[in-house]
């Protein structure tokens, strides 16, 4: 898994040590940055968007190639009731959302962007783990205490 390989592998290096192409697990959690600010723009005006940071931008320029994407889903599980997964994928369907910043595509289909609608999705580096996570989400009202799943706002 992404996550435990450390930041300095390279795109090919990345692609070299994951077989499975279409659906890679990338990373999926909260983290315990969860609550850091958010951007300096309207919550209001930005509701049905889902922003990507710096890092994440960077970080997603490095892996990916051509068509490729990082879907970002909410499924049920973990000890709060939803979880985030990341995977990349080239596949778009109809009811997709592309979100696009500085040439970095993040997907997410209409059913999971009621779940992240208003958050960032970031791309964090740690001594333990590496990963994109999904930061200040005003729809998530707790998270457990992995940071790994998180409960809906009703």
């Amino acid at each position: 898994m992404a996550a435990a390989w450390g930041a300095s592998l390279t795109a090919a290096a990345l692609r070299a040590v994951t077989p499975w192409r279409r659906s890679r697990l990338l990373a999926a959690s909260a983290g315990p940055r969860a609550h850091r600010d958010a951007s300096s723009s309207s919550p209001q005006a930005d509701e049905g968007q889902v922003h990507l940071t710096d890092s994440c931008v960077q970080r997603l320029l490095e892996i990916t190639q051509g068509p490729e994407f990082l879907r970002l889903e909410v499924e049920g599980g973990g000890c709060s009731g939803f979880q985030y997964k990341f995977s990349l994928d080239t596949v778009l369907s109809p009811d997709d959302r592309v979100f696009e910043q500085g040439g970095a595509r993040v997907v997410v289909d209409s059913d999971s962007l009621a779940f992240v609608k208003g958050a960032q999705v970031d791309f964090c580096q740690e001594l333990i783990r590496s990963s994109f996570q999904v930061l200040n989400n005003p729809q998530a009202q707790t998270g457990c205490s992995c940071g790994s799943s998180f409960s809906v706002k009703l």
